[in-house]
């Protein structure tokens, strides 16, 4: 029998496209799940947004069989928590209060990126379940090697956090928004399943923001020229500076990716007096449109909900995809018809003290994100007759 290696490299180029997208698409499609090929990872590597600089080094685990590629986890070795999504400073906090070092940590995640997506990338024709253990099991033996104190697995799917967690992980879960499209053939019959007061609300928002002179372009492929990106990343880090953490893309993260995937990249760019003025950045696969980044130069009543999701809904509808995945947080989303739907990660943690602690306090967790999203169902803008 020939034995599986596990081998971290410090890149995604180390990999190489031709290896990663065989496992990160081994059904082949056209339009694969955006953020987990290779031209994503490289993106983000190599226009120095996701680097040992900006505490995100790449530790990408591949397994192989006589050099042959068999599974992937993309990994980075961090030195903070910033960019996940899934928040642990509490955790950090504790341990470090206790004598602890938590830094560096083992990350699994797309970096800037709360999109649910397979983290186990197993080829063709390998059994998935198997493949995913000996990845997570080999993962786990690096820690110590990395001197790292624990592994954390983000936004993967819930049959892989259940693969993860008869491995001895900890389970956690938390909610995002997502708007389904039930076959509407407009956004005309999207709005008929809403209560009537909802309805109204809905175009009432709309409308506003027509009055406000504002047109939108939809952007794809050979439209995303370098013009386009320059506008779009002014809006980005007007938005991205206002807050206390700067933007995380550089500038040439947004030249390489529209090159090198602009086929599945929707950029929803809002125009006023002949000038954009804000801007939606989008990607899609054969099913899903996944919101990512948003920006404006200025504040415009009502054209954060247009950009964000009542454009990306006339474009689901348009292309027949089945979901909207509006990216992390935002109560608000709800009664514009996105509804909570539960995330899952899983978490391995060395220390027999703080693991016991993360334990008890996921256990309650759990349970009041199933109660939250139990009680925003029941507060869901759609008529209680349909």
């Amino acid at each position: 029998m020939i034995k599986i290696r596990p081998t971290l490299y410090e890149s995604a180029g180390h990999i190489g496209a031709a290896a990663w997208d065989r496992l990160a698409n081994p059904e082949k499609k056209a339009l694969p799940h955006p953020f987990t090929r290779f031209a994503f990872f490289e993106s983000l590597e190599n226009s120095g947004s996701a680097n040992a600089k900006t505490g995100w080094k790449p530790a990408h685990l591949l397994l192989e069989r006589a050099g042959a590629p068999v599974a992937l986890l993309p990994l980075y070795l961090k030195s903070h928590s910033y960019g996940e999504y899934v928040f642990d400073h509490g955790w950090a906090d504790a341990f470090e209060r206790a004598g602890g070092r938590y830094y560096p940590k083992l990350q699994a995640s797309v970096p800037f990126t709360p999109a649910t997506g397979r983290k186990l990338l197993v080829a063709a024709g390998e059994a998935e379940a198997e493949a995913g253990q000996l990845l997570l099991q080999s993962a786990v033996n690096m820690l110590e090697e990395l001197r790292a104190s624990s592994l954390h697995i983000t936004f993967m799917t819930e049959t892989e956090c259940n693969l993860a967690s008869g491995l001895g992980f900890l389970a956690r879960t938390d909610k995002q928004f997502h708007w389904d499209n039930h076959n509407y053939a407009s956004f005309d019959a999207f709005l008929g399943d809403l209560s009537s007061a909802k309805r109204k609300n809905l175009r009432k928002e709309r409308a506003a923001v027509i009055a406000e002179g504002i047109s939108f372009e939809w952007l794809s492929g050979t439209d995303l020229t370098e013009g386009v990106w320059d506008a779009f990343f002014e809006c980005y880090t007007a938005t991205g500076n206002q807050k206390w953490n700067p933007p995380y893309l550089t500038r040439e993260f947004f030249s390489r990716i529209g090159a090198a995937m602009g086929e599945q990249i929707l950029l929803i760019m809002a125009k006023r007096d002949g000038r954009y003025v804000a801007g939606a950045l989008n990607f899609f696969d054969d099913t899903t449109l996944y919101g990512r980044n948003w920006g404006a130069t200025g504040y415009i009543p009502f054209l954060h909900f247009e950009a964000c999701y009542y454009q990306a809904i006339d474009f689901a509808i348009s292309k027949e995809l089945t979901r909207v995945e509006a990216g992390a947080q935002g109560g608000h989303k709800l009664l514009r018809g996105y509804l909570p739907r539960p995330t899952y990660s899983a978490h391995y943690i060395a220390h027999p003290g703080l693991r016991r602690a993360v334990a008890d306090y996921l256990v309650n967790e759990r349970t009041a994100v199933a109660e939250h999203i139990e009680d925003l169902m029941e507060q869901a803008p759609f008529r209680k007759d349909g």
